[in-house]
C-alpha cells in the first residue's frame, strides 16, 4: 500500500514523538529510583549518621551488619563483674550502739557487745576549695643589713589564684566532656564552691595549657607517624561560621588531631607502614605507604543493595567479608599469625567470583540515561560502582586477610574523630581558628592518655616533659 506523503510525514512525526516519550520515561524512572534510594537511605545502609534517622529509626539490632552473635542477653558466664565492694580501709568509721535488748528490752552495755555488723557508704565530701597560704620570709641580714624574701613555689605568682588542680578540672570539663566555657564556670562553682570563676578564665586556662602540650602533641604525631599501622579520618567544623576540617591520625594507643581549612591537606611524614582510611582519594598521594580500605564502609554498602536495589551479589559478597572477618578472628583465638594456605585461597577464590557475577549483571542492565550537556564518562549505578572499587582496589580491601595487624574496620579513627561531631551538637563550632588549634591540641593528649590507662586529671595537671618521658615508656 502506497502511503500519501502527509501520512509518511506524520508517522515519521510519530515515531520521533515516540523516541523522545521513552527517552524521557526512562530519564523519570531513572530519577524517580535515584529519589527511592535516598529516601531509604538510613545509618545502617548508608554514611549518614544516625541522628538523621529520626523518628523512624530502623532497629538496630535486626539491621546490624554485624549479625546476632547467639548469646544470651545481660553478663556472660565468667565475666568479672562491677559491682561495688567494701573497702579495706575506709576513711571514716561510724559506731552504732544500741541501748535495749529488742526480745525483753533489758539494757545493753559495751561489754556484751560479741560482733560488729558492717555496711558501707562511698559519698563525695562536701565540695569545698582547700585554701593552701604560702608564706614567704622576709629577712633582713645582721651583716648588711640588706632585705631578702624567700623564694614562693612555681606557679604561685598572684596574691589570690586557683591551683593547677581547679585548672585542670575546668580544662577537663570543657575539652574532655564538651562543656561550653560558661557551663564550666558554673558547673565549677556548684561542685566544687569556686563562686568567683568566669568563663573567660576557662578560656585563658585552656589557651595556656595548650602551648605547655605542644610538644607532646609534636611527639604523639611523630610516633603516629612512625607506627606499622595508622588510621586516618577526617570531618568538617565551622570556625567563625565557615567550615574548616579536623584530621586525625591514630593507634590503638595514640590519638593526633589536625586543624585545617581544606579536607585534602594530608598528614605528612608518613613514609612506610599502613594507613587505614575510608577511601579518600587524596590519601593515596602519600608516598610510600600501603592502604587498607575500611570494610564497615562495605557492608554498609552493600546493605543498601540487598535491601533497596534487591542485587543478588551483594548478599553474596557481605556473608564472604563477615566469613573472612571471622577466619580471621578464629585464627588469632588459636594463636596463628597467618590464615592456611587453602583457607586464604579459597575466601580469594569466591571474592574473584562474586565480583565477575556482579559485574557481568550489571553489563547485562540498559545504560543509565546521560543528562543533556554531562560530560566525562557515563554514569553508573551505585552497585556498580562499588563493584568496579572492590575490583580495582582488592588488595586494599582484603589486606586484613594478609596482616593480623591490619584490622577490618577503620572503627578506631572513626570513634576518635566522632568527638568534633559531638562538641557541634552540644555548644557550635569555633569563633576563632586558634580556638580550634587549642582543642585539637589539648584532645590529642586527652584522648592518648585514655588510651594509655592515664588519669585524666593527673595528666592535665602534669608537666610537659613527665608526660614525653611517659610516652617513651
Amino acid at each position: 500500500m502506497i502511503l500519501r506523503p502527509e501520512v509518511r510525514d506524520l508517522i515519521g512525526a510519530l515515531r520521533r514523538e515516540i523516541e523522545v516519550l521513552r527517552a524521557d520515561n526512562a530519564a523519570l524512572r531513572q530519577e524517580v529510583a535515584e529519589l527511592r534510594r535516598q529516601l531509604d537511605q538510613n545509618s545502617s545502609n548508608s554514611s549518614k549518621p544516625p541522628s538523621s534517622d529520626g523518628v523512624k529509626k530502623p532497629p538496630r539490632v535486626a539491621g546490624s551488619t554485624r549479625g546476632k552473635s547467639g548469646k544470651t542477653s545481660g553478663g556472660q558466664a565468667g565475666h568479672a563483674g562491677g559491682t561495688l565492694k567494701q573497702a579495706a580501709k575506709p576513711d571514716v568509721i561510724e559506731r552504732h550502739e544500741a541501748e535495749a535488748c529488742r526480745h525483753c528490752l533489758a539494757g545493753l552495755t559495751t561489754a556484751m557487745v560479741t560482733g560488729v555488723e558492717k555496711r558501707q557508704v562511698f559519698d563525695l565530701p562536701e565540695p569545698r576549695l582547700e585554701v593552701t597560704q604560702h608564706q614567704a620570709m622576709i629577712y633582713r641580714c645582721a651583716h648588711c643589713r640588706g632585705q631578702t624574701t624567700a623564694a614562693f613555689p612555681e606557679g604561685v605568682t598572684a596574691p589570690a589564684q586557683y591551683g593547677s588542680r581547679v585548672r585542670a578540672a575546668a580544662v577537663y570539663l570543657n575539652v574532655q566532656q564538651l562543656i561550653p566555657e560558661d557551663r564550666v564556670a558554673q558547673a565549677m562553682a556548684d561542685l566544687f564552691g569556686a563562686a568567683r570563676l568566669c568563663p573567660a578564665s576557662v578560656v585563658a586556662w585552656g589557651e595556656r595549657k595548650a602551648e605547655e602540650f605542644e610538644a607532646v602533641a609534636a611527639r604523639i604525631a611523630a610516633l603516629v607517624a612512625r607506627a606499622c599501622v595508622r588510621h586516618l579520618d577526617e570531618t568538617g567544623f565551622r570556625v567563625a561560621g565557615k567550615g574548616q576540617w579536623l584530621h586525625t591520625a591514630s593507634t590503638a594507643t595514640l590519638t593526633w588531631y589536625r586543624v585545617s581549612a581544606k579536607r585534602g591537606d594530608l598528614p605528612k611524614g608518613f613514609r612506610c607502614g599502613v594507613i587505614v582510611h575510608d577511601h579518600f582519594k587524596p590519601y593515596y598521594a602519600l608516598p610510600g605507604v600501603r592502604h587498607a580500605l575500611c570494610n564497615a564502609h562495605h557492608l554498609r554498602e552493600l546493605k543498601a543493595l540487598i535491601d533497596i536495589d534487591k542485587e543478588q551479589w551483594a548478599g553474596q559478597m557481605r556473608d564472604l567479608l563477615l566469613d573472612a572477618n571471622e577466619s580471621i578472628r578464629a585464627a588469632v583465638a588459636q594463636g596463628a599469625t597467618a590464615l592456611p594456605t587453602l583457607g586464604l585461597r579459597t575466601l580469594i577464590k569466591r571474592y574473584n567470583a562474586i565480583i565477575r557475577r556482579g559485574l557481568a549483571f550489571h553489563r547485562n542492565l540498559p545504560p543509565l540515561a546521560r543528562q543533556i550537556g554531562a560530560r566525562g564518562r557515563a554514569p553508573h549505578r551505585p552497585g556498580h560502582n562499588l563493584l568496579i572499587r572492590l575490583h580495582k582496589f582488592k588488595g586494599d580491601v582484603l589486606r586484613f586477610l594478609y596482616d593480623f595487624a591490619v584490622p577490618f574496620t577503620n572503627n578506631e579513627a572513626e570513634r576518635d574523630i566522632r568527638v568534633m561531631t559531638v562538641k557541634m551538637k552540644i555548644s557550635g563550632g569555633f569563633r576563632t581558628m586558634a580556638g580550634a588549634r587549642t582543642f585539637a591540641c589539648l584532645r590529642s593528649v586527652i584522648s592518648t592518655a585514655r588510651k594509655q590507662g592515664w588519669n585524666i586529671l593527673h595528666t592535665l595537671a602534669a608537666t610537659p616533659a613527665t608526660l614525653i618521658q611517659a610516652l617513651a615508656a
